[in-house]
């Protein structure tokens, strides 16, 4: 009998379904020995506190093109994984013991960087584990791509195009906020996707008053309308001389929601022109994924799949250089990947005439 044990951890995002099912489906229809699939509900809570159910091929049937998650997820932050919760329980203890109390051959995380951490402690307390890269903001290091980015970028720069007229017609600066605390890449590719004027990343600090020389310069060629693209991580060069302690502090009592806002009132401040905030949030996470996301998350659960078959542990699976990888947990676990200020693709969008504020 081959008993796996699956969950789906941190921020929910398109093609989690599509990947489980690919794990499922892959192992049905190769394995020589029956086989047994648990799903952990709600994540690491799920294993933590034994909530599971058992679950067979028809589970996973019409499932493909089905957003967010079939077994629901939740937040377990690393940094308070091994501390025990409100009732003393010893959290990495519980899932291990969870774990062989299923005797379960392994176990499939989908999840991001914070959730990978966590699944590669539990690699390196003696569980066969397998992650899948999971997230819209594309920043697991180990991986050229990641699942749910595709459609969040299909979604975001939907957004885009549809202030285009209403800017026009107004002719307004408009500031759109997308998805991204620490790396840029979802911001940049939907910003350059939807044609963007200027877009702001938490990797390239920007410069203020950079930022209204590019809208003035376009009021001088005739454009009614600037589009600006921010990530919801981008910061200012000022505030990016701050220590961590004292940002957190600005952001704590600041009278704005987001830096889109505090951008917004300072450039109205300084240009006298209105400027409007458009905020899809969570829009970007949900819906169905896009046909690229389909097939790439069936891809990378079709690898684990065989891996789960060969025995093969400890390893997330990656995809680079449009080749399937398997990339070992420790080496992904903790690092991020970031958008490089001098990477190509920052080089073409400025020869596009795109500005950055820097």
């Amino acid at each position: 009998m081959l008993r796996i044990g699956m969950l789906t951890s941190g921020g929910d995002c398109q093609a989690l379904n599509a990947a489980m099912r690919g794990v499922v489906k892959t192992v049905l229809n190769n394995s020589k020995e029956p086989v047994e699939i648990y799903g952990f509900e709600d994540g690491y809570k799920g294993l933590i506190y034994g909530k599971f159910r058992l679950l067979t091929g028809k589970d996973f049937a019409g499932i493909l093109t089905t957003g967010g998650t079939m077994l629901g997820t939740s937040r377990c932050p690393f940094k308070t994984i091994r501390e025990p919760d409100e009732n003393g329980l010893d959290k990495v203890e519980a899932m291990k013991q969870n774990y062989h109390k299923l005797q379960l051959d392994c176990l499939v995380m989908l999840g991001g960087n914070g959730s990978t951490k966590t699944a590669n402690l539990l690699s390196e307390e003696g569980l066969n584990v397998i992650t899948l890269p999971k997230t819209i903001d594309n920043d697991l290091w180990g991986t050229d791509m990641t699942f749910g980015f595709q459609s969040a970028v299909d979604i975001a720069t939907t957004a885009i195009d549809q202030i285009h007229t209403t800017a026009n017609s107004h002719g307004r600066v408009f500031i759109v906020e997308i998805m991204g605390h620490k790396v840029g890449w979802l911001p940049l590719n939907a910003g350059m996707a939807g044609g963007a004027d200027i877009i702001l990343l938490p990797e390239i600090p920007y410069d203020l008053k950079k930022v209204i020389e590019a809208i003035e310069e376009r009021d001088k060629r005739g454009s009614r309308f600037t589009i600006i693209a921010v990530a919801e991580g981008a910061i200012s060069k000022e505030d990016a001389k701050l220590s961590k302690k004292e940002y957190k502090k600005k952001l704590e009592t600041s009278k704005y929601p987001s830096v889109s806002y505090e951008l917004a009132a300072q450039i109205q401040k300084k240009t006298g022109r209105e400027v409007r905030v458009t905020v899809p949030g969570h829009v970007q996470r949900g819906g169905s994924p896009c046909p690229y996301d389909r097939v790439f998350a069936s891809r990378l659960g079709a690898e684990a799949g065989v891996m789960i078959l060969k025995k093969k542990y400890g390893f997330m699976v990656g995809y680079k250089n449009r080749e399937m990888v398997q990339v070992p947990l420790k080496e992904v676990a903790g690092k991020l990947k970031t958008v490089d200020p001098k990477a190509d693709i920052i080089k073409e969008a400025k020869l596009l005439g795109i500005h950055f504020g820097d």
